[in-house]
């Protein structure tokens, strides 16, 4: 078998939307730069995602020089949003945590909440070395991160999704594979190992930047969503339940915390630490 490498990198602007691939990324202390920095709220300040919303897999946020933001999507004029200017923030809810964020104006609200049919507005986390504390159960000191799920990074492999499309393609569901890779929305993918390997990962390198595993990540009704459409099925969770529960949770990749900065590029070798 072939050495690891990383086959490619995604980064996701607007927390809930289309990913974006990338040929290199820098790795900041709270996750890649461009990732997840901005969020849509509903009228009570509860962050919005594909789980109640699907329809949010078909807009598109393409970061801009300065760190704003176009946004398209189907039936809507695109939008050019600027980094908004400090100013008083809005507390808002992301799975039961309180973070402090700068609404990004009454333009981009207007935007989401018509292309989502619901009050909504676009907020930026404009501070996430110190905003959002990583979960402590599974976090070291200081450990922050952006407005992903609960930690900076994800990381799957080519092996594995090969390995749940061949227990897919032999269970009730047959038709609704092979599914792809982006219904997992990951940062890394990496290419060149065993079928769950990273079951057992502690720490991994990434051409010049380290990181330690934080744990599995469980998966939910995100991953039935088809990223293109927005429609939903049964898998991968119907299979992940009868092959992959572990903890009580059904795992596909793991959560990452980076150990230093640095850049990451398509094609460089993954060495495996621990």
């Amino acid at each position: 078998m072939a050495d690891p490498v990383l086959r490619s990198v995604h980064v996701h602007p607007v927390k809930a939307l289309r990913a974006l691939a990338q040929t290199e990324a820098e790795v900041r202390p709270w996750g890649l730069t461009h990732d997840r920095r901005w969020a849509v709220v509903d009228a009570r300040g509860t962050v919005m995602t594909q789980r109640r919303h699907p329809r949010l897999a078909l807009a598109t946020a393409e970061p801009l020089p300065g760190g704003g933001l176009r946004l398209s999507a189907p039936g809507r004029a695109p939008l050019v949003v600027e980094v908004p200017a400090p100013a008083a923030t809005l507390t808002v809810d992301i799975f039961d945590q309180a973070v402090e964020t700068v609404p990004a104006g009454e333009a981009a609200a207007a935007w989401f909440s018509a292309f989502l049919e619901d009050d909504a507005r676009l907020v930026h986390l404009d501070a996430p070395e110190h905003r959002r504390p990583v979960d402590p159960a599974y976090a070291l000191p200081g450990e922050t991160v952006s407005l992903a799920d609960g930690y900076p990074l994800l990381v799957t492999s080519t092996a594995s999704l090969d390995a749940l499309n061949a227990l897919i393609a032999d269970g009730d569901h047959a038709h609704e594979g092979p599914l792809p890779m982006n219904r997992f929305r990951p940062n890394f993918v990496v290419d060149g190992t065993a079928p769950w390997a990273e079951d057992g990962w502690t720490r991994l390198a990434v051409g010049e930047v380290t990181f330690r595993v934080a744990k599995p990540c469980g998966r939910c009704v995100v991953t039935t969503t088809d990223q293109a459409t927005a429609a939903r099925g049964k898998e991968p969770l119907r299979t992940l339940g009868r092959h992959r529960r572990i903890g009580g949770k059904l795992v596909f990749g793991q959560n990452l915390v980076p150990e230093g900065t640095g850049t990451v590029r398509v094609g460089d070798p993954v060495k495996i630490l621990d």
